[in-house]
């Protein structure tokens, strides 16, 4: 059995090609053939990738005829927006300081 952090959305968005299938279903729910096609990786590596993403409640799975259809679902990653929402006050200071830098050296 894997650990519970797999589950959360932190671990699952922290691997580049879950991102990417992330950002594929923006568009809509697409298969899991249509989800592998753009990776050089395994349909196998593609579909583990897709198991982590359900498990931490990014993409819900339904069967369709032999397909299985990905949809993209937003409200798991309500915790990551909110921790990163701590962090604003620190870059708004870093991008104020940077402007007034630029403008003294313009």
């Amino acid at each position: 059995m894997r650990p519970a952090a797999d589950a959360s959305a932190f671990y699952a968005i922290a691997d580049p090609t879950r991102r990417r299938l992330l950002t594929m279903l923006r568009s809509g729910a697409r298969t899991a053939l249509e989800l592998a096609a753009p990776f050089a990786q395994s349909r196998s590596a593609v579909s583990q990738h897709l198991a982590v993403l359900a498990r931490a409640g990014l993409v819900e799975r339904r069967r369709e005829g032999r397909h299985q259809v990905y949809r993209l679902r937003l409200e798991p990653l309500r915790e990551v927006v909110d921790w990163t929402a701590g962090f604003d006050a620190y870059w708004d200071t870093r991008f104020d300081n940077l402007g007034r830098y630029l403008e003294a050296h313009d």
